[in-house]
């Protein structure tokens, strides 16, 4: 028996689910579930992104919704309006065949005139950000008398984004005699003010241990001199072919330096940081989530509620200030039975933070060698060998050309038509990387980097500009490699790596 079956759903409930191809319960969806369906309690549920969450609380809202009346009856909060629209769409997909019940997004970039026109035709389940549902409320556009049930999302991202007031206003606006629902990723001081302060007795259930990460992810850190942070990031992602991924930054400005100077140098990479407009942004997503962009360089708030699946790598090019923030961004990788790396690029000074996050995590990082010039090129060679071995040829179209290509290299044996081949498609690199110089970590216990001339971006200063120390080769002035020489980066060539 499909384990939702065995719920006692409402079938037209339970048609949306299937559809939706849920077969087997996740444990946070096990442990939630039931009990809400069952019982009026406050919950105080705490589990990773990505684990499933949505239905964990939608199934039973859509499950107890009544049908009559236009006042809403529901009430959930997110901190972003990308996680807004990813709960409501996966919502209405549960609820496709139960058109009596009726869902209003309300988030900021979208026109707030149709929000409203949508709540005045009557909803049942409202999902909304803090700041845009404060506006609604100003406006005195929104009855919030009647909700039954107000559902806090990742409730620590809201308190990390400084939505304090916000929640507490909105909540002041809802009955006192309500269920309140609280998702979150981490046990924090500030949620269990939250749970104090607006929570009779809740039931607390927890996927995993509290604030642990995922398993499933593999943490590592290259300690680099401040001047050297782009050249390290840029061998990362050469080492790196087939990566898809995010890298955090500290600041916007910090965000699209970064941004800039990659796609200067040819990689498959976009900007997302707040000077971005709502279409600038919906853009930008809609080619990383179709993979028409391998790397997406992000501040954490921009980030956060971002609906992508199969991320191979994040890449810290900053810790984050709140170290707790680690788990949320390397918690995108690595989900459900996938595997994946979190990257952190760190000076000396940093190694303290990196202890303390393995207390959080509880788990340990590996330091990694900066990556050689050889073992680059390896790993492009294997990635080559990789795509050619998995590719399916068109012998339709191929063969009758076939002859005249073997006629035209009928001097050169197999191995010098390879070894042409790879200088075709390997040149860029091969270019770059051929005098193999190598990039020096600092010494773990040196202190002086905060000192440095150079690029301040370690401690969220000014950001990194080009024609510094690490130019367009990503060298420092120290290698006599090719600064001032006019070369380009190997992936100057627009090859998707």
């Amino acid at each position: 028996m499909n384990k939702f079956e065995s719920y006692g759903l409402n079938p037209k409930l339970l048609k949306g689910i299937q559809e939706m191809g849920f077969e087997k319960a996740t444990p946070i969806q096990e442990k939630s579930i039931p009990f809400l369906l069952e019982h009026k309690r406050d919950l105080i549920a705490l589990a990773q992104t990505g684990t499933g969450k949505t239905a964990a609380f939608g199934i039973p809202l859509l499950q107890n919704a009544e049908p009559h009346g236009k006042t809403p009856q529901y009430l959930i909060l997110c901190p972003t309006r990308e996680l807004c629209v990813q709960i409501a769409t996966e919502l209405e997909k549960f609820c496709k065949y139960m058109p009596e019940i009726h869902l209003t997004a309300i988030y900021g970039g979208a026109n707030i005139d149709s929000q409203i026109k949508s709540l005045k035709r009557g909803t049942h389940l409202i999902v909304a950000t803090p700041g845009r549902m404060q506006d609604i409320i100003r406006r005195k556009k929104v009855d919030l008398g009647g909700i039954k049930t107000v559902v806090l999302d990742e409730a620590d991202e809201m308190l990390n984004m400084g939505f304090q007031e916000d929640l507490n206003s909105i909540l002041s606006e809802t009955p006192k005699q309500k269920n309140t629902l609280l998702f979150s990723a981490t046990m924090s001081k500030e949620i269990a003010n939250i749970a104090m302060d607006y929570m009779v007795d809740p039931l607390e259930i927890t996927v995993g241990k509290k604030n642990v990460g995922s398993k499933n992810i593999r943490h590592m850190y290259y300690l680099a001199h401040i001047k050297d942070k782009y050249a390290i990031l840029k061998r990362i992602l050469d080492l790196n072919a087939d990566i898809y991924g995010i890298i955090f930054c500290r600041t916007r400005h910090e965000t699209k330096d970064t941004a800039d100077l990659l796609m200067k140098d040819g990689y498959d990479v976009d900007a997302l940081h707040g000077d971005l407009s709502h279409a600038q942004r919906e853009s930008v997503m809609s080619k990383f989530r179709h993979k028409n962009l391998q790397i997406l360089v992000a501040t954490d708030v921009a980030a956060r509620g971002l609906d992508v699946t199969n991320l191979t790598h994040i890449i810290h090019y900053n810790l984050p200030e709140e170290l707790e923030l680690y788990t949320h961004r390397s918690g995108r990788t690595g989900r459900k039975d996938a595997t994946g790396t979190s990257i952190a690029i760190i000076s000396p000074r940093d190694i303290g933070k990196i202890k303390r996050i393995e207390k959080i995590i509880e788990q340990q990082f590996t330091e990694a060698p900066i990556p050689e010039a050889s073992q680059i090129l390896e790993s492009r060679i294997a990635s080559l060998a990789r795509r050619i071995e998995g590719l399916e040829v068109d012998h339709k179209h191929l063969s009758p050309h076939m002859n005249e290509f073997y006629k035209k290299l009928e001097n050169l044996d197999k191995d010098e038509i390879i070894q042409r081949f790879l200088t075709i498609e390997l040149k860029p690199f091969l270019d770059f990387y051929k005098n193999g110089h190598s990039i020096k970590a600092p010494d773990k216990h040196s202190r002086d980097e905060s000192r440095s001339g150079g690029n301040r971006s370690f401690g969220g200063g000014k950001p990194f500009r080009k024609g510094g120390s690490s130019g367009k080769g990503g060298f420092s002035q120290k290698s006599k490699s090719w600064k001032g020489q006019g070369k380009k980066s190997p992936s100057s060539s627009k090859k998707k790596y």
